[in-house]
């Protein structure tokens, strides 16, 4: 439900109270925090429904509240709406005379870790290939035809395909001009059944060589490529009593050092960045990664050149400095957007 003024206010001084000291917070502390001017009694009124909605918890017998999942979901989501504003003037320090991309991607990493005080990953840039730009048909033999497939990104793909009888070059020419006219620029998706069956009609006794055309080009797009991901600061975790305990530091500190982990995450944050505008903030159960449930994940998508994206995340407590984080993601995002654009 809709919040009026006066609860969203008082939520949003409960959470930004409890972002700085960790601790339950009690009616008595709102009361000098915001500019409500109501009494300790009507704020307690007020917390009282925010319990009922969902908003914030009690964790034990004191009067004090904490945020729940759905409150700093609401909160982020505000946050997020208002702060449509220019990014930050680049920091040099980070960017300047990084000629290799991965010494510039470590010492990102570093550098957000240091800023922080909470714990950091970027994956290296993928070329998001999903469309087909050229097939090229040869004779390997005379029995055999080398397929070249090339889809964006210049990812390249031979296969080998045994042939039944041996084609004349008229014939290789014409399934070149068939497959070339009808497949170029398509993605996987747009090239559906009825399609198939068109080019299979036309190639008539050679329909089986498009056939396996079309699945190499299913395999390359498809293909998973081995994920780079750097991280800066897991010992960071330490820092914070709520994530700390022995079993929660222990699971965490496994993700850092597996790192495939990171996997789901970065896939999910670049599924979602053209519609979120490449900033993605994850509370406790939203996130991809199991072990870190009791964490908030905040991730930005940088963009190094047109389909050239990578993910920089920020992991920290639910308490952690949302308004800063998203900040300095913004602003390292713009960064690298610029230093590496095409010009």
């Amino acid at each position: 439900m809709q919040l009026d003024e006066r609860k969203m206010k008082i939520l949003q001084a409960i959470i930004r109270t409890y972002l700085e000291t960790g601790e339950p917070v009690g009616s008595r502390t709102i009361s000098k925090y915001t500019d409500l001017h109501v009494s300790s009694a009507t704020i307690r009124n007020e917390m009282a429904d925010l319990e009922e909605l969902g908003y914030i918890i009690q964790p034990h017998t004191s009067a004090g509240r904490i945020p729940s999942d759905l409150g700093y979901r609401l909160y982020v989501d505000q946050m997020m709406e208002e702060k449509d504003r220019e990014v930050k003037e680049i920091k040099e320090v980070m960017l300047e005379k990084v000629d290799r991309l991965e010494l510039l991607l470590k010492q990102v990493a570093k550098v957000l870790a240091v800023n922080t005080n909470y714990a950091t990953m970027i994956s290296a840039p993928q070329y998001q290939r999903n469309k087909l730009k050229f097939i090229q048909l040869s004779p390997l033999d005379k029995m055999q035809l080398l397929a070249v497939i090339v889809v964006e990104g210049n990812i390249l793909k031979n296969t080998v395909i045994a042939l039944d009888e041996e084609l004349e070059d008229e014939t290789l020419l014409k399934l070149n001009i068939l497959l070339n006219t009808n497949l170029n620029g398509l993605s996987l998706e747009e090239i559906n059944l009825g399609m198939i069956s068109k080019l299979k009609e036309q190639a008539g006794v050679h329909s089986s060589i498009v056939s396996q055309v079309i699945d190499t080009v299913a395999e390359i797009i498809n293909e998973d490529e081995d994920l780079e991901i750097y991280t800066s600061g897991a010992k960071n975790i330490f820092k914070y009593p709520e994530l700390s305990d022995n079993q929660r530091a222990s699971e965490l500190i496994s993700a850092f050092e597996e790192k495939q982990q990171f996997t789901n995450l970065v896939y999910d944050t670049l599924a979602k960045s053209e519609d979120k505008k490449g900033i993605q903030v994850y509370i406790g159960n939203e996130t991809p990664i199991q072990n870190m449930k009791d964490c908030s994940v905040v991730t930005a998508t940088y963009e190094l050149e047109e389909g050239v994206q990578g993910t920089i995340g920020i992991i920290g407590p639910k308490r952690m400095d949302y308004e800063k984080v998203v900040d300095t993601l913004k602003n390292l995002m713009n960064q690298l957007d610029h230093l590496y654009k095409k010009t």
